[in-house]
């Protein structure tokens, strides 16, 4: 199984980087035959999205690259940061992009979404947001968790949960991408 995961932030000491970090790792640890792809939004840099900008130049290569990368994934793992509330601007920008090349940006893949913050609601607002305009957006959501108090629940030595209970719910989580293309196998 081949999953594009990313970070849906540009910042380099992203929590939420960490996060689907770990999950990589969990995912590639149960499946020999799963590679996890983790982009970097860096790499998707792009001017401001405006009708404008798209009417003169079209679509930027760099949308296109995200969204053929999407395209290729047999599953997807995002992990939003939550700015004021609401998606990070990089990320909003990149979606808005690659939205012009097809409103299904996720192309129907099969998705567990995540989310930490330093709060108690872990990214719960922008999770929320992400999970409620998936199916518009062409996200089949196999799981959802957002994380709360980052610094206290995430061991960043071991790179993994500390609290048993809460890293039971997000294996549980993860572990449905594999489920999932089991149950497609059979």
């Amino acid at each position: 199984m081949r999953v594009v995961a990313f970070a849906a932030t540009t910042s380099r000491q992203s929590i939420n980087r960490q996060l689907i970090g770990y999950a990589a790792r969990l995912l590639e640890e149960q499946a020999s035959d799963t590679v996890v792809e983790i982009l970097d939004l860096n790499d998707f840099e792009m001017p401001i999205y405006s009708i404008d900008r798209e009417t003169a130049g079209g679509v930027p290569a760099e949308a296109r690259d995200f969204f053929e990368r999407i395209g290729d994934a047999d599953a997807l793992l995002i992990s939003y940061a939550e700015h004021n509330g609401f998606y990070s601007a990089a990320y909003k920008n990149v979606f808005d992009w690659a939205s012009r090349i097809d409103m299904r940006v996720f192309q129907d893949k099969p998705t567990v979404m995540l989310s930490t913050s330093p709060g108690r609601n872990g990214g719960a607002n922008v999770l929320r947001t992400a999970v409620a305009s998936a199916p518009f957006f062409g996200n089949e959501v196999l799981a959802s968790l957002a994380i709360p108090d980052f610094a206290t629940n995430f061991d960043t030595d071991t790179q993994s949960l500390r609290a048993p209970e809460l890293d039971e719910r997000f294996r549980a989580a993860v572990d449905t991408l594999t489920t999932h293309r089991m149950e497609a196998a059979s």
